[in-house]
């Protein structure tokens, strides 16, 4: 059908940049080559030849910014970061300067900052920052509907904009509509009252798994205890583990900063973890302990379990939420979560929106 030109080789060659390294296509007899074939092709390939020049991750980045749709820029930058781990992408100054921060890009981030070097960790700070802000944004919206109350279909006598009732304002004010102007006088405003929950002083005990498979979900629990740091009625501890026990409650207040501190990967040891948060409860009827983790216990399962049970026994909330993927599909050890709720707690899977949902319900009560 004859040789792509233009444009359309231009989508190819970056196209084949990034997927031509994957290693199903030699096993599934994929040949590759830019158009005009030669030497170099590949680009693990050193060799010289009279073939195209090699293109460098800013290059490409370059490229598919300039070629594609936002969608698919996204899709491109991900698989770069995530399924071939290209860590030019978040080591390279260059590069970094270029990119559009997003979530992918933030756990790239996490994941190598290790690797970077003071100039690089400036860059990769700002990006931490700008993903945490859309963050915030999105969850403080469903953490303050939650805790704030719902509206009300009675009345109000409360005249705010906010409780502004349009439609009942509309029926109770037809008879005040001028044909011959097409305007319609409001006389009789209606609001609606809200109703609001009465709370006293709970804690919210987080304890996050932080290897290296829990990304996302320290990320998203960062958030979520920034947005109910400060709650009336709300004692926040945010409290990463693996083997070793960090409690990050003092820097809840800037999810950035704590995100930096993190380390991620090592092992696992959530009894550890749940007896530290034990140590924190003031009122066992009035604490909420959730455990995050993917519940492959690499400590003493036996252990987790009394930790587990002796928390229920004495009045506390315990949940035991399975880590999220980038879908929001739950990816756990079923056989331990199970364990777990056979002994009282709530285990299952949350977003952090129904995490914070579940919270207000409790303390509400």
């Amino acid at each position: 059908m004859g040789g792509l030109g233009g444009g359309a080789a231009e989508r190819d060659a970056a196209l084949d940049w990034l997927y031509g390294r994957d290693p199903d296509l030699g096993r599934r007899g994929v040949r590759r080559g830019a158009p005009g074939g030669g030497k170099g092709d590949r680009p693990d390939d050193r060799r010289g030849g009279d073939g195209p020049s090699q293109l460098t991750t800013v290059d490409w980045l370059d490229a598919v910014h300039r070629l594609f749709p936002k969608e698919t820029i996204e899709r491109l930058e991900r698989d770069a970061v995530e399924r071939y781990e290209i860590h030019e992408v978040v080591t390279d100054p260059a590069v970094l300067e270029r990119i559009e921060p997003d979530e992918a890009l933030l756990r790239a981030v996490l994941r190598t900052k290790h690797l970077m070097n003071p100039e690089v960790l400036a860059l990769a700070r700002r990006i931490v920052e700008a993903v945490v802000r859309q963050l915030m944004e999105r969850l403080a919206t469903e953490v303050r509907h939650a805790f704030h109350g719902t509206r009300s279909r009675r009345s109000s006598r409360i005249k705010n904009s906010r409780n502004f009732d349009f439609h009942r304002t509309i029926r109770a004010n037809l008879a005040h509509y001028r044909p011959d102007e097409r305007r319609l006088y409001i006389e009789n405003p209606r609001f609606v009252s809200r109703t609001r929950r009465h709370v006293e002083q709970w804690q919210m005990i987080l304890l996050v798994d932080q290897s290296g498979s829990m990304v996302g979900s320290v990320i998203h629990a960062a958030v979520t205890a920034a947005c109910l740091w400060g709650l009336p009625g709300l004692k926040t501890h945010l409290v990463a583990f693996d083997t070793s026990v960090v409690d990050l409650t003092s820097d809840v207040t800037d999810p950035a900063e704590l995100l930096m501190k993190v380390q991620l990967g090592g092992g696992t040891d959530i009894a550890r973890a749940v007896g530290y948060g034990a140590g924190l409860v003031d009122n066992p009827r009035r604490a909420i302990v959730a455990v995050i983790s993917d519940f492959y216990e690499g400590g003493d399962a036996y252990r987790l379990v009394r930790e587990v049970r002796r928390l229920v026994e004495q009045g506390t909330q315990v949940l035991a939420l399975a880590a999220l993927d980038e879908a929001a599909n739950p990816s756990y050890d079923r056989e331990m979560a199970q364990r777990l709720a056979d002994v009282g707690a709530h285990a299952g899977a949350m977003t952090p929106g129904q995490l914070a949902e579940f919270v207000a319900e409790r303390i509400g009560r």
